[in-house]
């Protein structure tokens, strides 16, 4: 099997596109759909799976190279999984996860008036490769946990500052990112990948 030596990394998400460039081994030749000034494809897919498919066939298709593009969210089980495959889109249009993560606890509020024991959650990634060629390889990693009641940590992106995985007293906003990393959903998802690259 020819190793991978340069990728796409299908995301317009600098928190995203810097965790995966962590994840990937330091020689690889990296490129962002900015370097190229394209925007990221609609999301029209039903699961995490579709939509990270629909961007690196996307993102490839642009390009002519092999793109590794990633969808990923958070799954409450209070809320019947949302936010879900909509995860980035409960900040809205500006992008900001503090209007996202206010609307978690207005919903699990609704949902339930005391739901500190009602706070389970998972964390759920799917990384797909693209090949010029139309090949693709497809992974997904979870990370369970629990919500916490108020934002914590000032790390990661996202849904980080609320998310306390199982086995930890910290958000993933509290852990240094190296400790994320080896923890997470996206590294779980690699792990299922990572022969293509070393």
């Amino acid at each position: 099997m020819n190793k991978i030596k340069e990728i796409l990394i299908g995301t317009n998400n600098v928190g995203k596109y810097d965790e995966i460039c962590a994840l990937l081994p330091k020689e690889i030749i990296k490129h962002s759909p900015k370097d190229f000034k394209i925007i990221s494809p609609e999301e029209t897919g039903k699961s995490f799976k579709e939509n990270s498919f629909i961007k690196a066939s996307y993102f490839s298709k642009k390009t002519n190279l092999v793109c590794l593009s990633d969808d990923s969210g958070l799954e409450i089980n209070l809320l019947n999984g949302a936010p879900g495959i909509y995860s980035s889109r409960w900040c809205e249009k500006n992008g900001n996860f503090d209007l996202a993560i206010d609307k978690v606890f207005g919903e699990m509020l609704k949902a339930k008036y005391d739901w500190k024991n009602y706070n389970k959650a998972r964390f759920v990634c799917c990384l797909t490769i693209v090949w010029p060629n139309g090949k693709n390889f497809l992974s997904q990693g979870i990370v369970n946990g629990r919500i916490s009641q108020i934002k914590k940590g000032k790390n990661g992106f996202g849904y980080d500052p609320i998310f306390i995985p199982d086995g930890f007293n910290q958000t993933f906003g509290e852990m240094s990112p190296g400790i994320k990393m080896s923890i997470d959903h996206r590294y779980k998802a690699f792990l299922k990948i990572r022969n293509f690259f070393i």
